[in-house]
């Protein structure tokens, strides 16, 4: 019987992480300082990159259109639906004067913080929330849960849950895995590099034999013991090399990213200014160095000789175009997801915390079509200048409290707004109760339980009314 030859098309679609879409990724997180560095040490490593005339009217990145722009590849969109293919690892303000102070100190922001904050913005019932924030005390710096979930169920027991079963706190800590960073509230390193592995696109290249290998042959993997490896996962010598390096692109400390609470210098941004027009949300030119191609150097690579020399500038020409590319693209974003906080949150600019409107991640994403996870991304570690003073973007969002009506939520920014301005103004020798705030927030329309109130109160600092009442 003879054999035909044949062939077939298979139309397929896949997705590949380049090396440009990763770096646009990497400087979507970074804050404006440590963007700042990378920026630094790319003009430094860097010959066809040099700096324009200072801090200029364009921000980071924007280039006139020239000869040269027309060749960069269009794959980075302003989103890219980055978070769920890559795990965690305009003009100048117009006016007079000397301007805002654009750098202050603030204070950074640990791991609890970033998971405390992840929490507000889930909606989860108050028992929930209660055994979720027993998990987030139980996580330690690398990320990792420190405590047995029978501890921790014992210790919620004690708290006022009585016979709370060890697979209720296990449905909770099955939430919390989403958070980021991703692997995070781990009970081990299997765990966490699953959790990690269960983030990529399902048509990654041999992510079921790497799952795999983490899950049955982790020890294996520790002791280099290839030839078990090969055998028990099927597997050739480059095949499993590409196992192997796909996990060693996980982190194994997910928490690690996050110090301690700290000080440090701030940059904003954006710029939140006010005019006969209105309000505008603008980039802060002055927070970004603008870049522009070597115009000698590019000049040399227009010659198109074959020289190695020559071939050494269209290289670093490549990588210059893309660090520019990806600054644009970094800036659309921010400013496209800042204008949209701030449209929501515009009575906050013109009355304070006390007008601060409910608003949670998912209420941007889908204002901008982006996927929460970029949104938090985007608002961690990025701030606005506002007359009101320097604000980090997760500032705006907090979670809904109920009101007397449908559609009449308040955040729980304004809330504690309200109790720090009714605790401010109250009588000396007779401070106001938890529950005598409760009733005054009623009559307000703004329906909270004591304990509730108890917890901002607590939050703002503020001692409890008999203890106010002996300081006065």
């Amino acid at each position: 019987m003879a054999m035909k030859a044949s062939l077939q098309l298979r139309v397929g679609t896949q997705l590949t992480m380049t090396p440009q879409l990763q770096q646009a990724i990497a400087l979507l997180q970074l804050s404006t300082l440590d963007l700042r560095q990378e920026i630094q040490q790319a003009l430094e490593s860097n010959p066809m990159l040099e700096l324009d005339d200072g801090f200029g009217e364009q921000a980071a990145g924007e280039t006139p259109e020239d000869d040269w722009n027309s060749e960069i590849p269009t794959e980075l969109a302003v989103d890219s639906d980055w978070t769920d293919t890559y795990p965690d690892h305009a003009a100048a303000p117009s006016g007079s004067g000397e301007g805002p102070d654009f750098e202050r100190q603030a204070e950074g922001q640990s791991l609890n913080g970033h998971l405390a904050w992840q929490l507000a913005m889930t909606d989860l019932e108050p028992r929930q929330r209660l055994i979720a924030e027993s998990l987030i005390d139980a996580v330690n710096s690398a990320g990792y849960l420190a405590q047995p979930l029978e501890e921790i169920r014992d210790g919620l027991r004690q708290q006022g849950l009585d016979g709370l079963p060890t697979r209720e706190v296990e449905q909770v800590l099955l939430r919390l895995q989403q958070f980021e960073p991703t692997g995070i509230f781990a009970r081990d390193l299997r765990e966490c590099l699953m959790l990690q592995l269960a983030t990529l696109p399902d048509d990654t290249p041999l992510l079921p034999q790497a799952r795999r290998l983490v899950r049955q042959f982790l020890e294996a993997l520790a002791a280099d013991d290839r030839r078990l490896l090969k055998r028990r996962l099927s597997l050739e010598d480059a095949e499993l090399d590409a196992v192997i390096g796909l996990i060693r692109t996980l982190d194994p400390r997910p928490g690690s990213a996050y110090g301690e609470v700290g000080s440090d210098y701030v940059i904003p941004d954006l710029v939140a200014l006010h005019d006969q027009r209105g309000w505008r949300i603008e980039l802060n030119a002055e927070a970004l160095p603008r870049l522009r191609i070597q115009p000698d150097y590019m000049a040399l690579v227009r010659r198109a000789d074959k020289s190695q020399n020559n071939q050494f500038l269209k290289d670093h020409l490549q990588e210059a175009r893309w660090l520019m590319k990806s600054l644009t693209s970094r800036n659309d974003t921010l400013l496209r997801v800042g204008r949209e906080i701030m449209t929501r949150q515009i009575d906050f600019l013109e009355q304070g915390e006390e007008a601060m409107k409910p608003l949670v991640l998912a209420d941007i994403a889908q204002a901008v079509e982006m996927h929460e996870s970029t949104i938090s991304r985007v608002t961690t570690q990025k701030y606005i200048h506002t007359p009101r003073g320097v604000f980090e973007l997760k500032f705006f969002f907090s979670s809904h409290v109920g009101g007397e009506g449908e559609g009449d939520a308040h955040s729980s920014t304004a809330i504690r707004a309200r109790i720090r301005k009714l605790v401010q103004g109250e009588p000396p020798r007779k401070p106001l109760s938890d529950s005598r705030l409760v009733d005054l927030l009623a009559e307000d329309g703004i329906r909270v339980a004591r304990r509730t109130v108890a917890k901002y109160r607590e939050a703002l600092g503020i001692p409890s009314s008999s203890e106010r009442k002996r300081f006065k």
